[in-house]
């Protein structure tokens, strides 16, 4: 894989295990996005815990590329749900900015993977 695509990886893995440490943890300001979305604490630690296995599939998506792959897929599916969340709440773009540049950071991750199998 290229350095930028190491970069991007790099990105991808330390965003998602910063997010799914936070939510697993229940930090308060994870509480309050939990309540706000409308899901109980327990089921946004679920996701904190399957954010946190897509940082690992994609950090060891280095050795493994296919692994990276699913589990960018696998991220890609979770941010799509986050962005209907918010859509399905109302919520503006200040507070749905966050899941779709997180999106747009895994396609490029994506990217960087089929580029480099190529």
């Amino acid at each position: 894989m290229s350095a930028p695509g190491l970069v991007v990886t790099g990105l991808v893995t330390a965003v998602f295990t910063v997010l799914g440490t936070a939510k697993v943890l229940a930090v308060p300001r994870m509480r309050a996005l939990a309540a706000k979305a409308g899901f109980s604490t327990a089921a946004y630690r679920r996701i904190g815990v399957l954010e946190l296995a897509g940082a690992a599939g994609v950090a060891f998506g280095t050795v493994v590329p296919l692994l990276g792959v699913l589990a960018g897929a696998g991220l890609l599916l979770l941010l799509a749900g986050a962005l209907v969340t918010h859509v399905r709440h109302g919520e503006g773009r200040r507070e749905y900015a966050p899941a779709a540049v997180s999106a747009v950071l895994v396609a490029g991750y994506l990217a960087a993977v089929a580029a480099a199998a190529s």
